[in-house]
């Protein structure tokens, strides 16, 4: 898993360059079995301002916020 896969599952630039998905929508989608990679990936992503964190239907979500 690498910080390009978080971010290309999360958006695609052409179709849907604003959408949101869940942390449980990461998860399932990359197949992760260990959490503390994608904490630690995703917290680098949100220093950077790459990502924002926000919360879709009370769930942790994240948005791409910058190209």
């Amino acid at each position: 898993m690498k910080k390009i896969d978080i971010l290309n599952f999360i958006t695609n630039f052409r179709k849907t360059p604003n959408d949101i998905k869940t942390r449980s929508q990461l998860i399932s989608h990359l197949g992760i079995t260990e959490e503390t990679a994608l904490n630690q990936l995703l917290e680098e992503l949100k220093q950077t301002k790459v990502l924002r964190e926000t919360e879709l239907n009370g769930e942790k979500a994240y948005q791409v916020v910058t190209k």
